[in-house]
């Protein structure tokens, strides 16, 4: 089985974790949760953001928590900001929608942690392959994302 990108960057910085490795498609938060021994708020998602017309921002949120776009543009103190698209989560990232981590993109990318991320001692992010999944402690992501800005984002 060939290592998923995020696991090489997490191997490259010494940071412990597991590889998962889903039988079956993944369609819930539920599914995924299960699968894995975790809960949902467990689960951490990468979403994308486009800022301007080519930078970007990704946000890491647990479970099913929504980001308030009002607190998510006072915070990167813009006006506007939109939902990137496959295209450009790709072309920023190199990883697919719903496979995407937050870590080995293919570009720099700014990443804003969203507090209750930390919630959890164990959670699970993208590897960057659609059928495994990254589970590692929330402190060692914190490390591996040194410069990330911890944020309260949520609606």
């Amino acid at each position: 089985m060939d290592a998923p990108p995020v696991s090489l960057a997490l191997t490259k910085l010494d940071i412990p974790h597991k590889v998962f490795h889903h039988k079956n498609p993944v369609v819930s938060f539920e599914q995924a949760a299960g699968e894995r021994g975790q809960r949902v708020s467990q689960i951490v998602r990468s979403i994308l953001f486009r800022v301007s017309e080519d930078e970007f921002v990704m946000a890491l949120v647990a479970g099913s928590g929504q980001i308030s776009w009002k607190a998510l543009r006072k915070y990167l103190g813009r006006s506007r900001v939109t939902m990137a698209t496959e295209d450009e989560v790709f072309a920023a990232t190199g990883y697919k929608i719903g496979t995407v981590g937050p870590l080995g993109l293919r570009k720099q990318i700014r990443v804003l942690i969203e507090s209750r991320v930390f919630d959890e001692e164990e959670i699970s992010i993208g590897s960057g392959m659609r059928d495994r999944a990254i589970i590692l402690k929330s402190a060692d992501l914190q490390i591996a994302l040194k410069n990330a800005d911890v944020v309260s984002l949520l609606e």
